[in-house]
């Protein structure tokens, strides 16, 4: 049985509870209101508030972290409720149960599948009350704008228009049908009586939230496609935008920490006397970090800094990036692993296949760090029995849960205060927050006095939560046309999987084994997760397969592609855009690779070559992007963009490495990023498919690496399958 037949089918099995359910669920839409509202203020359909002077508030259940994400929902939203625009502001929902994120439960289940109208009431219940079982309030997958926006906040805006109309249509005695809303005004057609919202969501918020709002064609929308100033951008450039480093309470202290090099390490001892005794609050020892408490994070950074902690390694001393591979070797080599897909008998034909008609290769990818512009931060207070947090966490309602079980307090007992980060790209979720594990028992220790816990460069650089360093084999027989007839490919998985694996070309007979592969190393998601090795791997053999047949690498994608399929036609335009076959200046070469992620597909074509020092040169990168449809345009073009260059520093410099144990990067200094000089000539298109909408966020970012390498060796004929690409040419010279 499918996730999604269960899950309606067990919600129309509780028909006889909807009742009770409705009241429970009350419970929670009380509770809403009363954690937003202020005075004045009316909360309808549980994510829009209205107050008194017309203002249009959208809870938003995503982090600001750059992505533009509250504008986007909040043009959604507004659009449906036919807002005043300039009257329209957004603020992160509270970390809460009745906050839970229940369009991004409906949407990551159900992916685009439409219930029939009668079940569409049930549905909704059943995917609410799973999203605050399991606290879904998570902002990554590029699920934002295609889930919360496209299923939730146009639902919604459309459902508070509705209760808006009929508060008019009461107070005035008319059919609500003749009535009409534009800019946040309520008009009567006939009689030519106008209502403000601002005079109306007393009563509107009394009205029982519609099931099934009209929702607006697209041929009627006035906000949606267009590209007004975001939200955030006037406080982002005037200073006044709060992030977590920037808060300041009464009687704050700084927590600065050291940590047990070597991840999963014990603190053994350490001598408190080195630390100056002036201006020092406390010294705590933590079970794998020593913790330095001071009235500012320079003090106690300094006083840290003179300390001479000792810590165990945990048997992982002798550790490097040798043993890495090896351990990669093993596992690939010996590993049963775990069928993932299968079609046809791939192994048998690869075992029947005469030797010059097999290619075979062996990918590599690095640990990478997500190098954010602000520094790691979050801040506690324990007083009076509750923990109050306050930090630019991903997830505010799963970092609530996690705070729940660190402090072992009651939900009632934790506040969850989420602010926006400078930067994350899956760094601050609860799976990946180790930092907070130290900064609660420090917050404690100090009650009642908040402590803010911020790492050091050297910190968070040291003890990240890399993007997993893995590996694969593949393998792949080609048939008397030179197109493969089969592949077979075993790859190591990280236990942040999120496997992301489908083979996007039309071969006969596959076979996709997974091994699950570790070491004492923290890993976590990073930018596009697995779908960034998978891409390199893939797309990099495809071009192998296309050179070993004698093929033009885009016309076998090609040949490979179904007809008047979205990816063929994301690959043509990215061809045609590059001019692909076109003559290049001398020692350039052209690379293609197509990918999909969070249902957009992207197409990419780089132009690189090798300097006269041997390092690779990026000249220009065009992509190639369906993502079904467009919110904010310019928004959309600057998430590729901006994902293409993080890719690209990625793919040229950044790794991190392991020495005797621990890491061994410490700051920028040491942690080749791509410089503003470096970064090439970047075109994006969109083709606006009409299919289901895609996520942005994420998806420009894996198809770089692999179409890279291959512009690389199309350039100088020496592949390399090793990421970063700048080091293993290095390695060939």
């Amino acid at each position: 049985m499918k996730r999604r037949s269960f899950l309606i089918g067990a919600g129309a099995a509780t028909g006889g509870l909807v009742i009770g359910y409705r009241a429970w669920s009350h419970s929670f839409a009380a509770a809403a209101a009363r954690q937003v509202e202020g005075p004045g203020e009316h909360l309808l359909a549980g994510w829009i508030k209205i107050g008194p002077d017309d203002r249009v508030t959208v809870e938003v259940p995503h982090i600001d972290m750059g992505q533009g994400t509250h504008t986007a929902l909040a043009m959604m939203a507004a659009e449906e409720l036919d807002a005043d625009w300039s009257a329209v502001s957004t603020e992160r929902a509270p970390g809460e149960k009745s906050f839970a994120n229940r369009f991004l439960a409906r949407g990551w289940v159900m992916q685009g599948y439409d219930v029939p109208a009668y079940a569409d009431g049930v549905t909704d219940l059943v995917f609410t009350e799973a999203a605050r079982f399991i606290g879904l309030q998570i902002t990554g997958g590029s699920t934002a704008v295609r889930f919360t926006g496209r299923i939730g906040m146009r639902m919604v805006g459309a459902a508070a228009r509705q209760m808006l109309v009929e508060a008019a249509a009461e107070r005035w005695g008319v059919p609500a049908e003749r009535l009409t809303v534009r800019d946040g005004i309520v008009s009567d057609r006939q009689t030519g009586r106008q209502a403000r919202f601002g005079e109306l969501a007393e009563a509107a918020a009394g009205m029982s939230v519609p099931a099934s709002p009209r929702l607006k064609d697209p041929a009627e929308w006035r906000l949606v496609g267009t590209s007004p100033i975001r939200l955030d951008i006037p406080a982002k450039t005037n200073g006044t935008f709060g992030y977590g480093i920037d808060l300041d309470l009464p009687d704050l202290l700084h927590a600065a920490i050291r940590t047990a090099p070597v991840h999963g390490g014990r603190l053994v001892s350490v001598d408190p006397a080195p630390a100056p005794q002036s201006g020092v609050e406390r010294i705590i020892e933590l079970d794998d970090a020593v913790a330095v408490i001071a009235p500012s994070w320079w003090q106690a950074r300094r006083a840290a800094d003179l300390l001479e902690p000792q810590f165990s390694g945990e048997g992982k001393d002798g550790f490097a990036d040798a043993s890495v591979e090896t351990l990669q070797d093993e596992a690939l080599e010996t590993g049963e692993g775990t069928l993932l897909e299968e079609t046809g008998d791939a192994d048998s034909i690869l075992g029947q296949a005469p030797a010059g008609r097999i290619v075979q290769a062996r990918y590599r990818v690095s640990y990478l760090h997500h190098a954010a512009m602000e520094p790691v931060n979050a801040t506690a207070q324990f007083a009076d029995g509750t923990l109050t947090f306050w930090g630019g966490e991903q997830d505010a309602l799963g970092t609530k849960n996690l705070l729940m079980e660190i402090s072992g307090l009651s939900a009632r007992r934790v506040v969850v205060n989420a602010l926006p980060a400078g930067g994350s790209f899956g760094r601050r979720i609860p799976v990946s927050a180790d930092y907070l594990r130290r900064l609660v028992p420090i917050a404690m220790a100090m009650a009642p006095r908040p402590v803010k816990l911020i790492l050091s460069r050297e910190e968070e650089f040291t003890h990240g939560a890399y993007r997993p360093a893995l590996a694969t084999d593949i393998a792949a027989a080609l048939g008397p046309d030179g197109l493969p007839t089969a592949w077979s490919q075993r790859f190591l998985s990280a236990p942040t999987r999120n496997e992301a694996f489908h083979l996007p070309y039309t071969i006969p007979n596959q076979a996709l084994r997974s091994i699950d592969f570790a070491t004492h190393v923290q890993t976590g998601t990073w930018r596009a997760v697995a779908h960034t090795q998978h891409a390199f791997w893939t797309e990099s053999f495809m071009d192998e397969l296309a050179y070993a047949a004698g093929f033009d690498p885009f016309e076998y994608r090609r040949a490979l592609l179904p007809a008047g399929s979205r990816q063929l036609a994301v690959l043509e335009r990215a061809a045609a855009m590059a001019g692909w076959g076109e003559a290049l200046p001398g020692g350039r070469g052209r690379g293609i690779a197509l990918h999909e992620a969070y249902g957009t597909w992207v197409a990419q074509v780089v132009e690189a070559s090798l300097g006269n020092d041997g390092a690779p040169r990026v000249h220009r990168v065009v992509a190639a992007v369906d993502c079904g449809g467009l919110c904010h345009p310019d928004t959309a073009h600057q998430q590729v963009e901006g994902g293409i260059i993080m890719a690209l520093s990625a793919a040229l410099f950044e790794r991190i490495t392991i020495e005797n144990g621990a890491v061994r990067q410490r700051n920028f200094s040491d942690y080749r990023l791509m410089q503003l000089a470096e970064v090439p000539q970047i075109d994006v298109q969109f083709i606006e498919s009409g299919a289901a909408w895609g996520g942005l966020g994420e998806p420009g970012v894996p198809p770089v690496a692999p179409a890279l390498a291959n512009a690389l060796y199309a350039a100088t004929g020496r592949r390399a399958r090793d990421l970063p690409l700048a080091e293993a040419y290095a390695a060939m010279s």
